[in-house]
């Protein structure tokens, strides 16, 4: 996928908006080619120098952003000279779908081999044990919990969890 397409892809800009949030995304959807120092990046998009920072660090700790330092032989100051590597991220997006699958799949165990109650007047969930504990009444307001159906809940973790290992080629052996 060229460099362009990444950054107009509408999921590669969501990703890059739960990274860096909405003060940073400035920084993240136009990366400058080659190097680039912070106080430019800030100067150029108009942004306090924090945000910007802040956006570099979040990229950098996502392998999307390297920087090498470079020490003014005169002041002795550091610069620090920014490079964007989005080419990391449609790998970084396929062990989000990993992680996503896995917890998808160890809660719909947890579904599956729990009994649930319910108080349909706090809409407060109790797993078996705790409905016991209090009697099967609401502790919050008395009223008798009721044995509640997560079918529906079930049924649609599964078809998700179907979906995210028909698009990542997992195959399941059981």
């Amino acid at each position: 996928m060229a460099f362009e397409d990444l950054l107009n892809d509408p999921v590669i800009q969501k990703y890059l908006h739960e990274l860096v949030g909405p003060t940073g995304m400035p920084v993240a959807a136009a990366p400058p080619d080659g190097e680039v120092t912070d106080e430019e990046l800030a100067e150029e998009l108009g942004l306090e120098l924090n945000d910007v920072r802040r956006a570099l660090f979040i990229l950098y700790e996502n392998d999307l952003a390297t920087y090498r330092r470079v020490r003014d032989e005169d002041s002795g100051w550091l610069t620090y000279l920014w490079t964007f590597h989005y080419d990391n991220i449609p790998e970084n997006l396929q062990e989000e779908m990993y992680r996503l699958l896995e917890a998808l799949e160890e809660r719909e165990e947890y579904e599956r081999t729990h009994e649930f109650y319910l108080c349909e007047v706090c809409s407060i969930r109790f797993e078996f044990g705790e409905a016991m504990d209090f009697g099967f009444e609401c502790p919050e307001c008395g009223s008798p919990l009721e044995a509640m159906d997560n079918d529906r809940l079930r049924d649609a973790m599964d078809q998700r969890i179907e979906a995210l290992r028909d698009e990542l080629n997992v195959d399941v052996t059981g």
